[in-house]
Formats: C-alpha cells, structure tokens, sequence
C-alpha cells in the first residue's frame, strides 16, 4: 500500500496538470485537465453543429458533469481556441498535406485546434499542451491519432518561433449554420 502512495506521489510531482503553480487549479476553481477536455469537447460540438454562441453552448452542457466553472472556462476557452481555427487548420494542412484538415476526424481536428492555441498563445508551456493533446486522444479518439496528433505537434512546437504567437483570440459569434463545419473544413484557400 505504502508503494501505490509513493507510485501516486511521483506520478503527482511529474503531472503537469497536478503540480501546483503550473497547471492544477485555473483562477476561479476549475482543473485545467477539466477544462482542456471540455474546451476540446466543446470545440467538436461547434466544429459539427455551427453553433457558435457562449450561453447556448453552456446551457446545452451537463452541468451533473462539470462544475459552472468549468463549464463557463472550457466554454471560453474553446471560443479562444475557434477564434484561431483557421490559422490553426492551414498550420496542420502544411505539416501533414497527406491529411487536410476535411479528412481529419472531428476529434482530431478539435485536439490540433486546441492545441495549437494554447502552443501559440502560450495558454501553456508547449511540452504541456502536447502532451495533454496526446491524452485527450489516448481517450477520445482513434487508436492511430495519439501518433498523428504527436507528429503534427512536434512539428509546430519546431516551427513555433515562426507562429504568429500575438493572435488576438476573440470570441465573435458567427451565425449557426449546420454546413459550417464541412464548408470551413474545405476551405482551403484561406491558407
């Protein structure tokens, strides 16, 4: 028993999300684990329903799951990350052209959004969005995408300098339109 503590201890100290000061609680209450999975949760919702407006999206999320703050964090922090899509969509379309962001899976392409936000805006350290992108797609995606979300990421963490690292997150509301997802995802020609 006493070895399953110092096992849970160690992994403690070495899980960025778990270490005080560095990502563990988010000023106002809610884990940035938590919140990361909703921000990519929410971002799936908004790539594949249109729907792009904050209380509606908080208002169709189960609040017996996550805590208001959570809720209202992951919400924001997912219209942040959309506001950037485009640019974010064009980053990865350069890194992997064998997979343009129409024939990435839904998850997939909110795990690379969210991440490249944070990458870029340094919403967190880079190895930490990484690495938390891996695990969001250990859990909620294909087998093969932990590898595919690794290899795009590593790439832009190389070519990071070269980001445009001052883009203004914004949370401007588009209208609802249930095309949105595939007419954004084809297009290209804004790269």
């Amino acid at each position: 028993m006493k070895d399953v503590m110092t096992d849970e201890n160690a992994k403690a100290e070495s899980d960025p999300d778990t270490r005080e000061g560095v990502s563990g609680e988010t000023s106002g209450g809610g884990n940035r684990r938590d919140v990361r999975r909703l921000a990519m949760q929410v971002l799936y919702q908004m790539d594949v329903t249109g729907v792009r407006d904050r209380q509606a999206i908080i208002d169709g999320l189960d609040d017996g799951f996550d805590n208001p703050q959570v809720r209202e964090q992951g919400t924001d922090l997912a219209l942040a990350a959309w506001a950037n899509h485009k640019e974010a969509d064009c980053q990865t379309a350069e890194l992997a052209p064998e997979w343009p962001t129409h024939r990435q899976p839904p998850v997939d392409r909110a795990i690379l959004r969210l991440a490249y936000h944070e990458i870029t805006t340094g919403h967190a350290p880079v190895k930490v969005a990484i690495n938390e992108a891996i695990e969001l797609a250990k859990h909620y995606a294909s087998e093969q995408s932990p590898a595919f979300v690794n290899g795009v990421l590593d790439k832009l963490a190389k070519q990071a300098p070269d980001i445009n690292e001052h883009a203004t997150p914004t949370t401007e509301q588009a209208p609802a339109n249930p095309q949105a997802w595939l007419d954004d995802a084809k297009d290209e020609e804004s790269c």
